[in-house]
């Protein structure tokens, strides 16, 4: 089996949950609060395992109580954490997060330990670049870090595959070795500098994306489902009808079942179908990582008629 390496972020999420969410200035008492392991880099190592990826995580936590917590959370969902630094400088990430009744948040998230991760911390995970294999990375973590983890991956013969959030307001030369860009509609427009507000908008940043170096783009679209553009064509996946309670880690939920779909070869509007039933399943239930599927599940939402 082909494997999936993330170098990314882990954040340890404090959820409030509240009827709904305050405007500037304003306090709203919380419904619930809890803590959850977080973070994009390993809420999309732990959805590309629990879809039956093979996962290393590359990454940094403190040490902290937090740090230990989110690594045996990893271990316990079969992700290889052996690359996973503890830094004895800075306090492992933390992302606080606001949810609303509809399931719509607001997130502010303090970088700490992962504003750490070098260039070193990939190198160190050279065994597991193999030609074949998938690179995932978000930027959550040093940009430069970043496109150290993609060239090297490219010169490598592994598929490279980046999440640009949060969003960047301009494209660097790291989208030359990206094979496969995942941005939402607003990550979309700030790298492009057009507005993505309607579907000739997604369609248009998708082709400047492209322009500018990209291999495949594919933008998540939320409740319209995903638009993906390549060299043999382009496509709308339309979303699963679910109900949303939370749609904290939805995208990651995509991104790691996108990387386990091309782990298997799939065909680009396959996977993309396929990460939309992840996103879907991972939106009808509250917090980051508690939310993200089984294959089981997927298969379920897939085969329902």
């Amino acid at each position: 089996m082909s494997s999936i390496i993330v170098v990314g972020s882990l954040n340890m999420d404090l959820v409030v949950r509240a009827s709904r969410l305050p405007q500037v200035g304003e306090t709203v008492l919380g419904t619930a609060f809890d803590t959850i392991p977080g973070g994009k880099g390993a809420n999309q190592a732990v959805a590309a395992a629990r879809l039956g990826g093979r996962v290393a995580m590359v990454g940094r936590v403190g040490q902290d109580g937090y740090g230990q917590t989110l690594v045996d959370n990893l271990r316990q969902n079969g992700v290889d954490v052996s690359h996973v630094a503890v830094d004895q400088e800075a306090a492992t990430g933390v992302a606080l997060i606001a949810v609303g009744s509809g399931g719509e948040n607001q997130i502010i998230v303090y970088p700490g330990a992962n504003g750490r991760v070098q260039p070193a911390d990939v190198d160190a995970a050279g065994p597991w670049l193999q030609p074949g294999s998938v690179l995932v990375c978000q930027f959550e973590i040093p940009v430069d870090t970043v496109a150290h983890a993609l060239q090297k991956a490219r010169a490598q013969g592994v598929i490279t595959v980046l999440n640009p959030a949060p969003a960047l307001d301009q494209v660097g030369p790291w989208i030359a070795s990206t094979d496969y860009i995942v941005p939402n509609e607003t990550e979309a427009a700030r790298l492009t500098g057009q507005p993505v507000e309607d579907d000739a908008g997604v369609r248009q940043a998708a082709r400047t994306l492209r322009e500018m170096g990209a291999g495949h783009v594919v933008i998540t679209l939320g409740q319209r489902g995903a638009y993906w553009l390549g060299p043999d064509g382009e496509g709308h996946v339309p979303a699963f009808p679910v109900q949303a309670v939370d749609t904290t880690a939805a995208g990651d939920a995509f991104v790691g079942a996108l990387a386990v779909a091309l782990t298997e070869g799939m065909a680009l509007p396959d996977a993309v179908r396929f990460g939309c039933a992840a996103g879907a399943v991972a939106v009808t239930r509250f917090g980051a990582q508690p939310s993200l599927p089984a294959r089981a599940d997927v298969d379920a939402l897939l085969d329902r008629p």
